[in-house]
């Protein structure tokens, strides 16, 4: 007997054919989908580019605080109290520049968080990048270092030193932007805009900023916030002696800028000193740029306890801190009496 066995018309073949065809897609179709889609949200941003825009946002935010002040239209309100009772401040100056900063970089950047000290329902989808890349930058900063969107978090103060901002001691006054990545800072911008300077910094790249050429730590020279200030005259007399020299100053950008050799144009108009402390707390809008700056200069800001400050998450930081450049920054660490900023 012949083996028995099936037999299938063409079209029966060509049923067969396509069902086969279709598990097939049907299998795979799922898989590059996925693929696809993560490939979609791998979206990376390109460093230089953020440090370009991050400078044209901190000089146009800088642009609308000066003509605020320059106007005298400032209507300021308290936002309330610190911890320490010293009051905060919002005036005009700080609303047009952060509708300025945050409109410029979220809509440069869609993809990255941008946090800002000041909140308002503004939206300007208009605010464009210039597309320009400053001279220096384009001279010391590689193009092509790209890090995932995701992974980056930019804190901006669109008015550094609000109170004496309001007194009219324009000096302390600037804008800052900082990118961290993972929580590292690693591009910093300061702008005074009362003097038109800017100070920029990419971690392991360049900066337009430098260190003096000396420093002493033997008393230092310590700069200390004259607005909440807190016990911090007697935590620095405790560390370093009755006869330190602290200089109290507004901004925590000013403040670092302080640390650092500036342009001789602006060195008379600055204080200089060897170490910045702060025994309260502190919010990362207000130092992440400082941070960027100093640790791209070989410097460092860490907690009174030496540990780093992460730059991401909440925006307080509860551990204090103390800015170097230029010295021994663990030696200076191990003078500090024991603090908690949480019981001060």
């Amino acid at each position: 007997m012949a083996p028995m066995g099936i037999r299938l018309s063409p079209l029966g073949v060509a049923v067969f054919c396509l069902l086969g065809v279709g598990v097939i897609y049907h299998l795979y179709a799922g898989v590059i989908s996925n693929r696809l889609a993560a490939f979609r949200q791998r979206k990376t941003v390109d460093l230089r580019e953020l440090l370009a825009v991050s400078v044209e946002a901190a000089v146009l935010g800088g642009t609308e605080v000066k003509k605020v002040r320059d106007e005298n239209s400032l209507k300021e309100k308290s936002k309330g109290k610190t911890r320490e009772g010293a009051s905060e401040f919002l005036t005009m100056g700080d609303v047009q520049s952060h509708r300025k900063m945050y409109n410029l970089l979220s809509n440069t950047f869609p993809d990255v968080t941008v946090n800002s000290e000041e909140h308002d329902n503004m939206v300007d989808k208009t605010a464009a990048w210039s597309r320009v890349i400053p001279a220096d930058i384009l001279n010391k900063v590689e193009a092509g270092k790209e890090v995932p969107a995701e992974s980056v978090t930019v804190w901006i103060d669109p008015l550094d030193a609000t109170q004496e901002y309001t007194e009219n001691l324009v000096k302390y006054v600037t804008t800052m932007v900082c990118v961290a990545v993972d929580g590292k800072p690693v591009v910093g911008v300061i702008h005074q805009p009362f003097t038109g300077f800017t100070a920029w910094a990419i971690v392991g790249q360049g900066s337009n900023m430098r260190p003096r050429s000396s420093y002493s730590v033997n008393p230092p020279k310590v700069i200390v916030s004259r607005s909440h200030s807190g016990k911090v005259k007697s935590f620095v007399q405790d560390a370093f002696g009755n006869n330190t020299t602290i200089i109290g100053a507004g901004g925590a950008g000013y403040k670092v800028l302080a640390l650092l050799e500036m342009p001789s144009s602006e060195t008379a108009a600055m204080d200089q000193a060897d170490v910045y402390i702060h025994v309260t707390y502190i919010k990362k809008w207000d130092i992440c740029a400082g941070a960027a700056l100093l640790t791209a200069l070989g410097g460092q800001m860490t907690t009174l306890k030496g540990e780093d400050i992460d730059y991401s998450g909440t925006p307080l930081n509860k551990g204090g801190l103390v800015a170097s450049v230029g010295v021994d920054h663990k030696a200076v660490l191990e003078r500090l009496p024991n603090w908690d900023p949480e019981k001060h």
